[in-house]
């Protein structure tokens, strides 16, 4: 392995855990466990004076429609998740079964290291070969090398199933 691959390496695997991080505290624990502890309030007020009501009161202003959408305004945030997906492949399966919602994040975190693992090796295999742009080739070796004997000879044929349909749906040649 090259320097600058272990640097990157040790930057990426940094960068993880410091994702991970964030991700516990600010998407795993509600906006409900991340409350002040009771007695405490977010600015303290002892030993302040009380403000005096000479002040004129301040006219509050209508927030318009800009000013929503400056601000973000009522706007849900996209969530990138394969629960639906995997629901979908879980009722096809297995039709009486359910999943929790703890099975269902390790499912999602599953898929998520699977395509990050994929994509790396095949980012690398690109590069190897001068390549910029990813094809369903350094795909398939990606898939050869990362999983094991059966299930890569099971995936690579799925893919390919996949791949030939998209081609024959949407009227464009064959990737190679």
């Amino acid at each position: 392995m090259f320097p600058l691959q272990k640097k990157r390496g040790k930057f990426l695997a940094g960068f993880k855990a410091a994702s991970d991080y964030a991700r516990r505290i600010f998407v795993e624990t509600g906006p409900a466990r991340r409350t002040m502890p009771a007695g405490k309030s977010p600015a303290s007020k002892a030993g302040k004076a009380p403000k005096t009501a000479s002040k004129t009161p301040k006219v509050a202003k209508k927030a318009s429609s800009e000013d929503k959408e400056k601000k973000g305004g009522n706007k849900k945030r996209q969530s990138n998740s394969y629960s639906s997906y995997i629901y979908k492949v879980l009722k096809q399966v297995h039709a009486d079964t359910g999943i929790s919602k703890k099975a269902m994040v390790i499912m999602d975190n599953f898929i998520n290291d699977i395509f990050e693992r994929i994509a790396v090796e095949a980012g690398k295999l690109a590069s190897y070969n001068k390549k910029q742009t990813l094809s369903s080739r350094e795909i398939q070796t990606a898939v050869r090398l990362i999983l094991p004997g059966e299930l890569a000879k099971h995936a690579v044929s799925e893919g390919t199933k996949a791949v030939t349909k998209y081609n024959s749906s949407h009227g464009s040649a064959p990737d190679s």
